[in-house]
This record gives C-alpha cells, sequence and structure tokens, in this order.
C-alpha cells in the first residue's frame, strides 16, 4: 500500500512526433522498470499498425517506482497519449485519470495545433503543467525562441522548463525530479465507500474483458463483488494488478492509484469509458461526472469483397468495437456491394487504422465506400432527418433544405505558405475568420465545411506547405447550405455505392472527374455503356464507353456492298437488344480506385 503523499499520477501530451514515446521510454529506462535486455523502442505502443506508422493510437498506462535524491520513493503513473486529432478523445479520457501533464515540445519546430488542442485539454481539466522542451541534441534546436512561443501563445509559464533529449537520455533525470516535486499529489480517503472511475477497457481471449481503473476513494480488493453504476451489472473480481508494463497481479488498489481488474465480464459493453464503479452492498451515493461520449465525425460502409466473408467480417467488427469505445457500426446493404457495415469514425486516420486492423488481424478484404459525414435534412413537415449514407436521400420534393456540419479549423503554416494554405481555403469554401502571427508562424483560423475536409485535407494541407503546416479542428454546428445527392449512373441503372452530397456550384466538375474514372476503369462489354452523373433527373456528365466489335463481315469478299450491310445492320439490332438486358459488372477495383481520396 502506498501513502497518497508518494503517488504521482501525470500524463504526457504533445503534438504529432514531438517524442511523447520516446520520452516515456526513457523514464521506464531511467526508473529501472524494464530490464535493459527487454527495452525496445515505444515500448508502449504494442499494437502492429502503431509501430509501423510510428504513432500512438491508444493511450497506454505503466506504473513506475522512483527513488528521488531526498530518499523518498515514489510511485508514479504515467500515461502515454496520442498526438493525432482523430483520437483526441483517448486524450481527454486520460486527462481525467491523472492530475498533471508533462508538455513535450520538439525545441526544433516549436508549437503546433495540436500542441494547443492537447494543452487546452489539460488545462480543462484542471492539471499542473510542467514544460519539457525536446530534441535539444539537434542542431536546429532553440529552446529560448520555443520557451517564448509557448508564453505567447499558449499563456503558460515557460520558467521552470526542463531541456531534455528523450533519444540521448540527457535531462531525464531532471523530469523526474520535477514529477515529484512540482506536480500536486492526488486526494481521495481510503475510508470512504469505493468511487473509481473506468478509464478504458478491452477485450482479451483469455481474461475476457480487462478494466483499466482510477481509484479516487476506497479500496478494491480481489474477490469483492462490484457494482457498474451506469447499468447497474455486478461482477465478483478475480484479479487486480498493475501494468510494469507487464501486468503484475497485486492485492488492492488504493486511493489515488491505476491498475486494472478482471471479473469474468464477456461484453466490453458493459463496460462503459466514463463509468463509475463501487461496491455492491455499500456503495457510493452518486457516480463521478464521467465522459462527454464520443461522436462520430465520419462515416463510410466497409463491405467484404467476397461476400460469403461477411459472418466473418461482423466477428471483426464486433471485436475491434469491444477495444474502441468512440467506433460505430451498424448493418447495410447496397445493391451494387450486398451486405455490409456502415460505420461512424472519429476521422480519416481513425477510419484508415480499423480498415488496417480488419483487413490484417482478422484477414478479410474490405471495399470501403466514399467516406461521408452526417447531414440534418429538414423535411417540409417540420420533421428533421440525420442522413448518414447518401443512397438513403429522400425526394427533394419533400425537402425544406439541408444543413452540413462545420468546423473551426486552426492552421499553423511558415510565412512563406501561407498563401497557399489561404487559397486552398477559399477552394474548400472555407471563411476566414482569424489571422495572426507567432514568431515566423502564422496562424490561421478558418471555419470549413466538414464535408472539404474529410476527403483530402490534410493530404493536400501536407503538400503545398512541404509537410510544415499543422492542422487542428473541433465541430461547431450545423450550417444551411446549397446541396445536392450526385448520383452514378451506369447503363441507366444507378450505384447506390458512388452516389455522394456535394455542393450545387461544385456538382459538375466533381461529376465529370468521376466519370473520366469510371470509363477507364469499367471493362469494356458487348455493348456500348453510358455513364452518366446526374442530380435528380438532370445529367450533368457523361461519357460512353464503346462496345467491343466483333468483325462479322470478315467471310465476304466480293459481291455486293449490301451483303456487309445486312450483317452490320443485324450486328447493330443484337447489340441493342443486348444493351436492354445486359448487366454491367462493375469490378470490386474499380469501386476502390473510383473512391479514391485524390478524386
Amino acid at each position: 500500500m502506498t501513502d497518497l503523499a508518494h503517488i504521482r499520477n501525470f500524463s504526457i501530451v504533445a503534438h504529432i512526433d514531438h517524442g511523447k514515446s520516446t520520452l516515456a521510454d526513457r523514464l521506464i529506462q531511467e526508473t529501472g522498470t524494464v530490464q535493459d535486455r527487454d527495452m525496445k523502442e515505444q515500448l508502449l505502443d504494442a499494437m502492429d499498425i502503431e509501430r509501423e506508422r510510428g504513432i500512438t493510437i491508444k493511450a497506454n498506462t505503466v506504473r513506475l517506482e522512483y527513488t528521488a535524491d531526498d530518499g523518498e520513493t515514489y510511485v508514479l503513473n504515467l500515461i502515454d497519449t496520442p498526438g493525432h486529432v482523430d483520437f483526441a478523445y483517448e486524450v481527454s479520457r486520460s486527462m481525467r485519470a491523472v492530475e498533471g501533464s508533462l508538455l513535450v515540445v520538439d525545441s526544433t519546430q516549436g508549437v503546433e495545433a495540436q500542441t494547443l488542442a492537447n494543452v487546452y485539454q489539460a488545462i480543462d481539466a484542471d492539471h499542473e503543467i510542467v514544460p519539457v522542451f525536446n530534441k535539444i541534441d539537434l542542431p536546429a534546436s532553440d529552446v529560448s525562441r520555443v520557451a517564448e512561443q509557448v508564453e505567447d501563445v499558449i499563456g503558460i509559464d515557460a520558467s521552470g522548463a526542463i531541456a531534455v533529449s528523450a533519444k540521448t537520455g540527457q535531462g531525464i533525470h531532471e523530469v523526474l525530479e520535477s514529477i515529484v516535486h512540482h506536480l500536486p499529489a492526488p486526494k481521495g480517503s481510503r475510508d470512504a465507500p469505493l468511487k473509481a472511475m473506468l478509464v478504458d477497457s478491452w477485450y482479451d481471449a483469455y481474461l475476457g474483458v480487462i478494466v483499466l481503473v482510477r481509484i479516487m476513494d476506497g479500496v478494491l480488493k480481489k474477490g469483492e463483488r462490484i457494482k457498474m453504476m451506469q447499468n447497474g451489472s455486478i461482477h465478483h473480481v478475480d484479479r487486480i494488478g498493475v501494468f510494469c508494463p507487464q501486468m503484475q497481479a497485486v492485492d488492492e488498489l488504493g486511493p489515488g492509484e491505476i491498475g486494472f481488474l478482471t471479473a469474468s465480464i464477456k461484453q466490453v459493453r458493459d463496460t462503459r469509458v466514463g463509468d463509475t464503479i463501487t461496491h455492491e452492498k455499500r456503495g457510493c451515493d452518486k457516480p463521478l461526472p464521467g465522459f462527454k461520449p464520443s461522436v462520430p465525425v465520419v462515416f463510410c460502409g466497409l463491405f467484404p469483397v467476397d461476400s460469403a466473408e461477411f459472418e466473418d467480417l461482423r466477428d471483426a467488427i464486433e471485436k475491434l468495437a469491444l477495444n474502441d469505445a468512440s467506433f460505430s457500426y451498424e448493418m447495410e446493404t447496397s445493391a451494387a456491394l450486398g451486405f455490409g457495415f456502415r460505420c461512424g469514425f472519429l476521422g480519416l486516420l481513425h477510419l484508415e487504422v480499423i480498415r488496417d486492423r480488419i483487413e490484417r488481424e482478422y484477414d478479410i478484404d474490405l471495399i470501403t465506400t466514399a467516406p461521408s459525414v452526417v447531414y440534418h435534412v429538414y423535411m417540409r413537415d417540420g420533421t428533421m432527418r440525420e442522413l448518414h449514407n447518401p443512397a438513403d436521400m429522400p425526394d427533394l420534393t419533400h425537402v425544406e433544405h439541408i444543413e452540413e456540419p462545420r468546423i473551426k479549423a486552426t492552421i499553423l503554416v511558415p510565412d512563406e505558405f501561407l498563401g497557399d494554405v489561404l487559397k486552398l481555403c477559399q477552394d474548400r469554401r472555407g471563411i476566414q475568420e482569424e489571422l495572426t502571427y507567432a514568431g515566423t508562424r502564422a496562424m490561421v483560423v478558418y471555419d470549413l465545411p466538414l464535408n472539404e475536409v474529410v476527403f483530402d485535407f490534410y493530404d493536400r494541407l501536407k503538400s503545398v506547405t512541404k509537410g510544415y503546416a499543422s492542422f487542428d479542428y473541433h465541430l461547431t454546428g450545423y450550417r444551411q447550405d446549397n446541396l445536392v445527392k450526385m448520383s452514378i449512373l451506369v447503363n441507366d441503372e444507378p450505384v447506390d455505392a458512388l452516389s455522394m452530397m456535394v455542393h450545387r456550384d461544385r456538382a459538375e466538375t466533381r461529376g465529370r472527374a468521376m466519370v473520366e474514372k469510371l470509363k477507364d476503369l469499367i471493362p469494356r462489354h458487348m455493348f456500348k455503356i453510358p455513364i452518366q452523373a446526374a442530380i435528380g433527373g438532370k445529367v450533368i456528365a457523361r461519357e460512353t464507353l464503346s462496345a467491343m466489335r466483333k468483325d462479322v463481315t470478315a467471310k465476304c469478299y466480293g459481291g455486293d456492298a449490301t451483303r456487309k450491310r445486312k450483317l452490320l445492320d443485324k450486328q447493330k439490332a443484337g447489340k441493342k437488344k443486348m444493351r436492354q438486358f445486359g448487366k454491367v459488372d462493375i469490378p470490386q477495383e474499380a469501386f476502390i480506385s473510383a473512391l479514391k481520396m485524390d478524386s
């Protein structure tokens, strides 16, 4: 049992690639938690995709024991958080479980958009913040400039900031001393009824659901019966432990501690993140405030390439949803693609990660339909419908107006690329709200439609700024605009998987690009195939795929021209009939290529 004054709970927050996971590695190494022979890069990033892409997706926790210079031994609970805007939900959740944060800023890059977003989350959670300037081993490092930026842009005192190199290990001892002396100890009472916050939960094939908890008050012991306050379910605790980073069993968890429990829970649905756990008999009166549930922003359909794999896909999606509270799904069918699921994600990177995990961990080939956002369709009878899939758009005669989600985007960009960024935002129907400077970097705030951002905005932004811009956004609400549903018709049959919502002014260029692409992708048939883009009954773009032709006049040599004419007319009539009854097979590759974001 650890005395409250000797516990420190903290998280590491930063922009992408500023060195959070590397700093966590060094802290683990410095405190001797993991032996050198077991040490590896990004020790806490356990998923293959995390290691491959070099990013953190799930917030991970580890318990360190550190003997300070004053001879006291402290228990440090560290949560390493993701930096990407798509996983901001993981960050906000981790913040509620700890009392302080290390703010890591790359001393060569300075403050970036996600640095700001994550710091504001820490300030909202009432954290004590210790700034850490990383990468001082690089020649381009400039600590005084970055300290000035932190004071100007974020407004927190950087005089006590620590300069470190997480790669070489320089300054790590000072970080540990600073954690012990500057971050507050947790509060809580051992004698009060048990009140524990459920921080995360995931599924393990052997142990069932593993629940990560932060004890606020009271003591949790093995063998006790606990109650989840949200759904009232009661479980018997089998095992309690802490992560060092391997699981290590302990007898009890006291106030201020972070650990895990297993209780033969079968469904992760029973363990809602943000729930309060208490004892069955002597429970606490009211639950903790919990977290705001995550709201999916981007929706897309996931279909198996081979329709026989639908059941496998269902299992895979159910298992992934167990480990990822921010991912939602429901079943849908499509005439072109068969059975599949309509899934909601926090952003495009989240979508890519989930898709990669299904393909890799469950070995299922997938087709992803065009990502779309949720529109609000106001009907003439005064009702409002949420539109997740453009194919479900009601008849326009009943529609009063359509509203689309808007976001507030903050972009930090070096001065020389500012013009390109402004042009990109204007092209995406953005409205400029403010433009300020921090040193040589401009900070632009734009009001943009989310629909324009989910396709390929981030990639375009990175390419026009040579990778130097950073981008962060949050939803602000809905606004009415002139939106229409564009359908794609192949041989006069609408293909529901390719329909999309577009702004009326953009519809023609979008439609033309789509039909030109499909013309190259659909194989030729024995009859000619018209490919059209249409809004309602009006065709706005068309390409015709010419027919394959058999030379029916090859046998005719000499003689009258009418013989040839007769054969050609017969062929023509056959092709006309064929077109009437013929079915066009659109190969799966064509769908995948047509829906690629670069359209």
